[in-house]
């Protein structure tokens, strides 16, 4: 039977401490950090050579829900009740609101350091030490809104700009195409500085600190986030009945894009699964 995503707005007492303690738990027996690497790995650019997957590629939304399960079957393993709640950023859009709260993730980081000093994956706590990022600190950082250089969340009309449009990506399939429903709601834009950030990306400039860059997973409020992305796929498939995931054929000779990218039945690494299997996965779970 499929189990149920909720909004983190929506969960109980009981729902948040036990999905914080699942956390904890998987942390402390060493496989959290494993998410952390993987995604390190297959964080590739544009301008790095060799295959992209898990960003500015069309395989961004396949490779996180498949990354987004693996997690989640981690967690289960600890307390089968648990789901990956989202975050939706176009509703609770303030440092204050969920999930920022010290039952749940805890608060921004303080202004000397950004390091988060609320909640229980702060570092005082003792149980979220850092081990895999491009920094040397071992604790949590969050500048959540960027204080000395603000920038606001996703509206709702942001996301709906990203949802509207009826492909689901287009050549060159990279972070520089401007239509397309992908990189529309990846988010890599035009120009430089934060017109160039769009949902996505620009929640992850919100969020700031451990959140900037490919050891995002670092901070637990990435799986909030992803959940909510993954949701925008589903939410765009019901809109656009019969749209499927592009490119269906992988580039032919001679294209930048050839062996760069993923199409529709190729694998998609480092999992034996091909987008074509995770664009319906309502017998695994749904969203309320």
């Amino acid at each position: 039977m499929a189990y149920t995503r909720k909004d983190v707005s929506t969960l109980t007492r009981t729902e948040k401490r036990r999905f914080v303690g699942a956390l904890l738990e998987i942390k402390r027996r060493g496989e959290y950090d494993e998410f952390v690497r993987t995604h390190i790995e297959y964080y590739v650019s544009d301008g790095e050579d060799g295959l992209r997957t898990a960003h500015m590629a069309p395989s961004f939304l396949p490779w996180h829900r498949r990354f987004l399960l693996d997690l989640e079957e981690a967690l289960r393993r600890v307390d089968s009740s648990v789901t990956v709640p989202y975050w939706d950023w176009t509703k609770d859009r303030t440092a204050r609101s969920v999930p920022w709260t010290a039952d749940l993730l805890g608060g921004t980081g303080r202004r000397s350091d950004h390091r988060v000093t609320t909640g229980p994956f702060a570092h005082a706590e003792g149980n979220w030490t850092i081990k895999e990022n491009v920094t040397d600190t071992e604790y949590l950082t969050r500048d959540l809104g960027r204080a000395g250089d603000p920038v606001d969340l996703p509206s709702r009309s942001d996301l709906e700009g990203a949802l509207d449009d009826p492909e689901y990506d287009t050549s060159p399939y990279d972070s520089t195409v401007r239509k397309g429903f992908r990189n529309k709601l990846e988010g890599w834009g035009a120009g430089r500085g934060s017109v160039s950030w769009r949902n996505h990306n620009r929640v992850h400039r919100w969020v700031g600190g451990a959140m900037v860059g490919g050891a995002s997973v670092n901070d637990p409020v990435f799986w909030l986030h992803h959940a909510f992305i993954d949701l925008q796929w589903s939410r765009w498939q019901a809109r656009h009945r019969g749209a499927r995931y592009l490119p269906a054929e992988p580039p032919g000779r001679g294209s930048a894009q050839r062996g760069r990218i993923v199409a529709r039945h190729e694998k998609l690494p480092p999992w034996d699964v091909t987008p074509d299997e995770l664009e319906d996965v309502g017998r695994i779970y749904r969203y309320a």
